[in-house]
């Protein structure tokens, strides 16, 4: 289905980690547990991406927070690194949870709220993680509702998790757009009907056997003015 152009979604749906968050401080708290290879990060992140599909896909469920140990007592093993599953755990919570807002994050949610768009936070995150990551970050009041995986037993980029997320808000998954900094979550979401706007943060590419995505830009600012010139 092609949109019509400049039509305004009901419902902005945000993910949390890179596309509000900045992973910078968490990379170097990460970094440090694998004895200072910060070279084998991307391997890690994308481990723990692909062991929380591997969860979905068999009909399981675990915090995203302990996927992310699991993956890193993996990684770091692969590697001749010893680290307890207490440190992985205890590393990855910690990593995750204090995490500041990239700098043009509360302007852009600013101006999307005064401008009537709903906003939804909608994360792998668990419930009680993205509370703790928006009350460090100061991001809590800017969010109509915030949604997690957790409630659905589900990660993104499954197409159920995505129609739970439109049902909840009571709005057709057409009338939604997600807004993300990672191309598996963008193309996740089109093939479930939704539109997307992709930020271009560093070392993220949009998936070249998805559907077009409607808005690619490099923050949300830009985002949020292209927005708020749709009618």
């Amino acid at each position: 289905m092609k949109h019509l152009t400049e039509t305004r979604p009901k419902v902005l749906f945000f993910d949390v980690n890179e596309t509000l968050l900045d992973l910078t401080q968490m990379k170097k708290q990460v970094g440090e547990a694998l004895g200072g290879r910060e070279d084998l990060l991307s391997l890690w992140f994308t481990t723990m991406l692909q062991y929380s599909l591997v969860t979905s896909a068999s009909g399981q469920y675990e915090h995203f927070g302990n996927i992310g140990a699991a993956t890193l007592q993996m990684v770091a093993a692969n590697n001749d690194i010893k680290i307890s599953e207490e440190d992985a755990r205890n590393t990855v919570i910690n990593a995750l949870r204090g995490l500041p807002a990239h700098t043009e994050v509360k302007g852009a949610l600013t101006a999307l709220k005064e401008n009537g768009y709903t906003l939804v936070s909608f994360t792998n995150s668990s419930n009680e993680g993205v509370k703790k990551q928006f009350e460090s970050a100061g991001l809590t009041s800017y969010f109509d509702n915030m949604l997690s995986v957790e409630d659905v037993g589900k990660f993104k980029p499954f197409t159920e998790t995505y129609l739970w997320a439109s049902k909840t808000m009571k709005v057709q998954p057409e009338d939604c757009m997600l807004i993300a900094a990672h191309g598996w979550d963008v193309a996740g979401a089109m093939w479930a009907g939704w539109r997307a706007a992709f930020i271009a943060r560093p070392g993220q590419q949009l998936f070249p056997l998805a559907p077009k995505t409607e808005i690619v830009t490099t923050n949300l600012q830009k985002v949020a003015e292209i927005l708020i010139s749709y009618k």
